[in-house]
């Protein structure tokens, strides 16, 4: 199973990137190739491409603000929290859609 993500924050500093962390802490935990990319104050880092988006069965996306490029994910499964939900909630968020995607199959 492969999960992405896309973290970005109002202010684009901590939240970005402690959300991303999160969410590739709790992906590793159950053994989930996991990619996430951040669009913080700095730019975009660790960019989706292509084939990270095709190969994927779930996105996690932040909702605090607008995800640029969010049409590259249409037709995927996809879950939407705020970036502070993802930082204290990862694994529930993870595990929501890991049911989801194996309910879905």
């Amino acid at each position: 199973m492969k999960i992405i993500g896309v973290t970005a924050c109002p202010s684009g500093v901590a939240h970005t990137y402690m959300a991303a962390e999160a969410i590739r802490k709790a992906c590793k935990e159950r053994n989930i190739e996991v990619k996430v990319e951040t669009q913080g104050s700095i730019g975009c880092d660790n960019y989706l491409t292509e084939e990270d988006v095709k190969t994927a069965d779930g996105i996690i996306l932040t909702k605090d603000i607008d995800i640029q490029e969010a049409e590259r994910f249409k037709g995927k499964p996809v879950i939407k929290a705020f970036a502070g939900d993802v930082i204290k909630k990862a694994p529930q968020i993870v595990e929501k859609l890991v049911q989801y995607l194996e309910q879905n199959k």
